[in-house]
């Protein structure tokens, strides 16, 4: 096909060092397909018939990334560039490897076992665009579509089904229906994926510019095998004023409301995730779900190790999630001690959360409820401007002045420091060195007082 691919100069001087060699090499997979439609591919991988052996030949600096499956990175400069034999891969006895791994001399065999017609095209410019699936025409159709036969490429790797939807999210892209109805008929092999693949797949969803993809995850029987909690909550309704859909639904809306970043994004699909099990009607039919921030940041963190987060993103959103329904009365001092309860790491991505939240849910009081978020961020950037001491280490006093003053015990000198920050906390005026020390002076003196009169 005639098409023509800017390709970067480094690419270019790979393919054509392998090519001067009497190797055919070619760009493949990915960034062809993100040339096509527009968009800077963010890795370029080369294939080739070329045997690893015969690449780290040709070029003086390689590294050995997995020769077993034939790939050598090729070093230019500090950029690196896998470069991978044409390859036929084994049986997939388990549904996520492949028991051998055979290499071949056709680019067509290799392309055959690659999972979507979009990611299996190759480029070089002698020979253009090498389409054996018409993965032009489907990206052309804005179609997700397995090479060949779905079931058999989902039996080989499971992880594929949960990648289809992710590509769907990411490319706005519709899903096949014969590669829908194997998903439907497989999920299930995706309990034989590893954590760390399936986190992968699901925070690439959740921060790409369709994160509603979700709900395919439940409509296709994927989240019931990877994340069953979601389940729960596209199957939990809300009866209340307050909301206009399932806990699920309002779940998908709020991650839509919400940027495309990861720890707001898996914040407000994990925001309401206890809701199913905090749910309770009263006599007038209303639903309710108290308590349900503090038990979902449980949940989240549950989920969070089940599928091997990192530390800071899980204390990240557990955090947000604990104290996303907290509003505190809107006075100066009331927002010092909510900041300094929720954390100062919280904000300002806690208004974030709450905007999303507000916007998901129904029209009743909306306006009420933004303004109040309004008000409650300006307050917060108020303090923030006046430099209010919201913490001990910004208090004008420390441990070790208390120190000097004759206090040894660890344990009252916390009670000290956390009795001054009370004080300054209401008045913030009140953290001034002098005006510290005088009361800690006067309670070691009532103290030295009380113990001589008992």
């Amino acid at each position: 096909m005639d098409f023509n691919i800017k390709l970067p100069d480094e690419v270019s001087f790979i393919l054509e060092r392998l090519m001067q060699h009497g190797y055919e090499a070619y760009a493949v997979g990915g960034c062809v397909r993100d040339s096509m439609l527009g968009l800077e591919p963010k890795d370029w991988d080369i294939t080739t018939s070329a045997a690893p052996k015969q690449v780290k030949e040709l070029f003086a600096h390689t590294i050995d990334t997995g020769l077993q499956h034939g790939t050598v990175t090729v070093m230019c400069g500090h950029t690196g560039f896998e470069v991978t034999t044409y390859r036929i891969d084994g049986e997939y006895e388990d549904g996520r490897h492949p028991n051998e791994v055979i290499f071949t001399a056709s680019l067509l065999e290799d392309l055959k076992r690659r999972d979507f017609t979009v990611n299996a095209m190759a480029y070089n410019p002698q020979d253009g665009l090498v389409d054996a699936f018409d993965g032009a025409g489907d990206l052309k159709k804005g179609i997700i579509r397995c090479v060949g036969n779905p079931m058999d490429r989902f039996h080989e790797d499971a992880l594929r089904m949960l990648r289809a939807v992710r590509f769907s999210a990411q490319l706005d892209f519709a899903v096949d229906g014969a590669t829908c109805s194997a998903i439907r008929a497989l999920a299930v092999n995706l309990n034989k994926i590893s954590a760390e693949r399936i986190q992968t797949e699901l925070v690439k969803l959740a921060v790409s510019q369709n994160p509603q993809r979700m709900r395919m995850l439940y409509e296709l029987g994927i989240s019931k095998v990877i994340l069953p909690e979601f389940d729960r909550m596209m199957e939990t309704e809300q009866n209340h004023p307050h909301h206009c859909c399932s806990v699920g639904e309002h779940t998908i809306r709020g991650m839509c409301n919400a940027a495309p970043d990861k720890v707001l994004r898996l914040t407000m699909l994990f925001h309401d995730i206890a809701k199913p099990q905090c749910r309770t009607t009263d006599e007038d039919g209303l639903d309710h779900f108290h308590g349900h921030p503090a038990q979902g940041a449980l949940i989240a963190r549950q989920i969070f190790r089940r599928l091997k987060f990192d530390r800071d993103t899980m204390d990240a959103v557990c955090a947000l999630v604990r104290w996303h329904d907290y509003n505190p009365p809107l006075t100066e001092e009331n927002v010092r001690r909510a900041i300094i309860k929720v954390g100062t790491a919280q904000y300002p991505a806690l208004f974030a959360v709450k905007r999303a939240d507000i916007l998901a849910q129904s029209d009743f009081k909306r306006l009420e409820k933004l303004q109040y978020v309004d008000d409650y961020e300006k307050m917060y950037e108020h303090i923030l401007a006046q430099g209010d001491c919201l913490s001990l280490k910004q208090l004008a006093v420390s441990g070790r002045d208390l120190m000097e003053l004759g206090i040894a015990q660890g344990k009252q000198i916390g009670e000290i420091l956390h009795m001054l920050l009370e004080q300054v906390v209401a008045d913030p005026d009140k953290n001034d060195r002098a005006y510290l020390i005088k009361q800690v002076k006067d309670y070691l003196a009532d103290d030295t007082d009380e113990k001589l009169s008992g």
